[in-house]
Formats: structure tokens, C-alpha cells, sequence
């Protein structure tokens, strides 16, 4: 198999185990609605289920993404796969919030290994001209798997019940565990391209000794020593990339668990007709968003090294007033609150091929797993944790006062759910705001990218000159 058509296929098992990813992840947004009442959960009990799994993710996600930057992350990848693919299925068993809590927690332990493994697999296949559009197909699986796990689910879940729901999800997971053994394992820093002496090597060196002296980062090295985490700290983009994975994880995760449910409560949607109105708009929409991301991404770095955020941070300024307007839709007037939250939404993506590149143009490659692992972990603790429970937290208060104002005083379940709906609009604004203070986030992060990208060119250049003297 040639090199090239080895990286395709690698790219397609890694867009396939990503793709069943976000399916599994995403079965508690489909089906969440059927579960608290089923349980007679309120919003804040419903968005912790989706806490345990982010902050588990997130906190193992460190040791996973340093052990992916010294192992085979093949024989991760596979492990990991076929761990949450179980686990998907035994959450089908669950026979309250406790155990389904439990389930959750070893689900986002599985998936944990996928980001960091995955995106040093896609640094080392493909060169950085080419790794924005790697990555958006990569990340092509975060709006499919979204979608099918909205329609499937769904689907499954109004016709048999939601726990057959999490059984259905189990098979492809562990088809895709198989697959992963089969990709070839790249060197590192393979794809990386330096002129010395007026030739052109491919190759980075490695982490050593040598290139301690040369790091982009040395005055950090002497404060700090060989620490993988302060290495990955001290650059100032990284620091800026990390808040814009915060909030927009923030968002994302919301939008996830409370889309479909609202869809439910406000405009009066049953569950299946709600998860093709989420398929869409929290799925299938990303899809242009990614592809259109990938592409001005890598065009935009050929014009000025700072392309790429400059990109992200228009489209997720441009996200927050789509959203806003969707928002606005009066009850039942569902076509055109899918139609404005698709807009919104499919914006949002451009996130997604544009930062994840980014990270790779300011890291090198020895340290792009424990990178994305401490990217992730601020991303999932502050942001995809907090998301889903300060959102049900807002709308069972909101939800409150709407019985307040209606005369209602009395506090029970069954008494609140006829003002759910209400309580969760007003809570959904939360998401506008937060995109506009993302964009800004993003803008800063573009007036420092340049400067790391230098230093990192530099650095890498320099390191393969003295590593290719010691060899000569």
C-alpha cells in the first residue's frame, strides 16, 4: 500500500471511529427527554448526566493524550473504541440515575483516547498545506454522528424504547475497534518539511536534549524543565485556544443536550419528528460549516499565517446573532427555528477544521497529543460540563418564576411541567451571548499566532540542522 493511499485509509477508519464518537455521546440529547420523565428528573439532574461523562473525558484525557505521545496510537485508539462501544450498550441496562451516572463515566473514559490519538495520527499523515481539509473530514464525523444519532435514536427509541436505543449503538463501535488495528503507524513529525542548506528534509527531531536549547519555548524550559504541560502552556495562542475551547464546548454541549428537548417542549414536536429537527440543525448543518472551514483555512494561511483564526472568529461572531434569531421564533413556528438554528450551528463548525489546525501550526509534534489532551480538559471541565448543567440549572429556575407568574406556587414535578417549555427558551439565550464573547476570544488568539508559528519554524529548522551534524 502506498503512502498516500495508507493515509487515506487511515483518515477514513479515524473519520468512522469519530463518527461513532459523537453517535454514542449524543444518544442521551435524543432520547434525555424520554429518561427524565421516565425517572421524573428536572433539567439540572437531566445535564449532570452529561457532566459525568465531560469531566471524566477530561480528566483522563490528560494521561491518555501524554501516553499517545509515547506509545502506539493504533493499539489506543482500538482499546478505547472497543470500550465505549460496550459500555454504550450495557447504558441500555441502566435502571436509574445512578447507574446510568456510572455508565457515563466509563463511556467518556473510552472515548477520551479518541482526540489526542486521533489528531497526532492526522499531524503526522498529512503535510500542513493539507491538514486543515484532513481534519475537516476527520471532523466530518462530529456532525454525522450527531445526526444519525439524533435520527436513529430517535427513531428507535419512539418505536421500541430508549434503551434500545443504546443497544443499537454498540456493534459499529466495536467493527471500527477492529479497523483501527489495521491503520499503519506514521513516524512522528513525518510530514514536517525544513530547508537545510538550501535542500528540503521531511522529518522532525525528536524531543531530546538538543533541541532543548533551541525550543521556541526555552525561557520556559529553564523555569519549568522537560514538563510536556508547561511546554504546551506557554505558548500564548495555546493559552487563547484553550478559552475558545471553553466556551465553544460550552455551547456545543447545550446545544446537544437541550435542543431536541426543547424542540419537545416549546414547539410541541413529538420525539421523533424532534430528532430530525436536531439531525438537522445540530447535525447535518455542520457539514457545510466544517468543509467551507477546511477550505478558507488552509487558503487563508497561504495569504498571512494568522488565516486560519481570523476565519474561525468571523463565522463564530456571525453564530451568536443566527442563533439569537432562532431563538425568537414564536411556539410552534418550528421550519423556521430549524432553519435559523441550522444557520447558526453550521457556522459554529467552522470552528472545528480551523482551531483544531491551528493548534497543529503553533505544537510541535512531540507534544500534539498532551497538547490536544490540555486542550480538551478545558474544554470538557469548563466548558462541556458546565454547559449542559448551568443551562438546566438556568431553565428549571426560569422555569420557576414562568409558574410564579402564571399563580403556580407549589414546587413538584408535575406541577412545573407545563412551564418547562418556557423556563428552557429563556435559559437557551445563554448560548448568543457566549458565541459573541467567543469570536472576541478568537480574534486575540489571531494577533498572537503568527509570532508562535515563527518560533516554532525556527525552532524546528535550527533542531534538524543539529540533529542532521550529530548524524552526519
Amino acid at each position: 500500500m502506498s503512502k498516500k493511499s495508507s493515509a487515506g485509509f487511515a483518515l477514513a477508519v479515524l473519520f468512522a471511529i469519530n463518527t461513532m464518537n459523537f453517535f454514542d455521546r449524543q444518544i442521551l440529547g435524543a432520547v434525555g427527554e424520554l429518561i427524565r420523565v421516565e425517572w421524573a428528573l428536572n433539567d439540572k439532574t437531566l445535564g449532570a448526566l452529561g457532566t459525568a461523562f465531560t469531566l471524566i473525558y477530561a480528566v483522563v484525557g490528560l494521561p491518555l493524550g501524554h501516553l499517545a505521545d509515547k506509545n502506539s496510537r493504533k493499539t489506543i485508539l482500538a482499546w478505547g473504541v472497543f470500550v465505549w462501544s460496550l459500555l454504550t450498550a450495557a447504558s441500555g441496562r441502566a435502571q436509574n440515575f445512578a447507574q446510568m451516572f456510572a455508565m457515563r463515566l466509563g463511556v467518556g473514559i473510552g472515548e477520551a483516547t479518541c482526540a489526542p490519538a486521533a489528531n497526532s495520527l492526522i499531524g503526522d499523515l498529512f503535510p500542513a498545506t493539507r491538514r486543515a481539509k484532513a481534519l475537516a473530514i476527520f471532523m466530518l464525523g462530529l456532525p454525522l454522528g450527531i445526526a444519525f444519532s439524533y435520527a436513529v435514536s430517535g427513531y428507535v427509541a419512539q418505536s421500541y424504547g430508549w434503551r434500545s436505543a443504546f443497544y443499537v449503538a454498540g456493534i459499529p463501535g466495536l467493527i471500527c475497534a477492529v479497523l483501527a488495528y489495521f491503520i499503519k503507524e506514521p513516524l512522528r513529525g513525518a510530514t514536517e518539511v525544513h530547508n537545510i542548506g538550501g535542500q528540503q528534509r521531511k522529518g522532525a527531531p525528536p524531543h531530546g536534549v538538543l533541541a532543548t536549547f533551541l525550543s521556541p519555548n526555552a525561557d520556559s524550559k529553564l523555569l519549568f524543565g522537560e514538563s510536556p504541560f508547561w511546554l504546551v502552556l506557554s505558548t500564548p495562542t495555546m493559552l487563547w485556544i484553550i478559552v475558545s475551547g471553553a466556551l465553544h464546548n460550552f455551547n456545543m454541549y447545550t446545544i446537544g443536550s437541550f435542543l431536541a428537548p426543547y424542540s419537545i417542549r416549546f414547539h410541541e414536536l413529538s420525539p421523533s419528528r424532534a430528532g430530525l429537527l436536531a439531525m438537522m440543525a445540530n447535525g447535518l448543518a455542520g457539514i457545510p460549516g466544517l468543509l467551507l472551514g477546511g477550505y478558507l483555512g488552509d487558503s487563508m494561511l497561504k495569504k498571512r499565517k494568522n488565516g486560519r483564526l481570523l476565519v474561525a472568529a468571523l463565522a463564530l461572531m456571525l453564530s451568536g446573532p443566527l442563533i439569537y434569531i432562532a431563538l425568537t421564533q414564536g411556539k410552534g413556528n418550528w421550519l423556521a427555528f430549524m432553519l435559523w438554528m441550522s444557520a447558526g450551528v453550521g457556522t459554529m463548525y467552522v470552528y472545528y477544521s480551523t482551531v483544531y489546525s491551528a493548534i497543529q501550526d503553533v505544537i510541535e509534534p512531540a507534544l500534539r497529543g498532551t497538547a490536544m489532551a490540555i486542550y480538551f480538559f478545558a474544554m470538557y471541565v469548563v466548558g462541556g460540563s458546565f454547559g449542559p448543567i448551568v443551562t438546566g440549572f438556568l431553565s428549571d429556575y426560569f422555569t420557576g418564576r414562568a409558574a410564579l407568574a402564571a399563580g403556580v406556587v407549589e414546587t413538584s414535578n408535575q406541577a412545573l411541567e407545563p412551564f418547562r417549555g418556557a423556563g428552557l427558551h429563556t435559559a437557551m439565550y445563554i448560548i448568543p451571548i457566549l458565541g459573541v464573547f467567543l469570536g472576541l476570544v478568537l480574534i486575540a488568539a489571531s494577533r498572537t499566532v503568527t509570532k508562535d508559528m515563527e518560533k516554532l519554524e525556527t525552532w524546528m529548522t535550527a533542531s534538524a540542522k543539529v540533529e542532521a551534524v550529530v548524524g552526519d
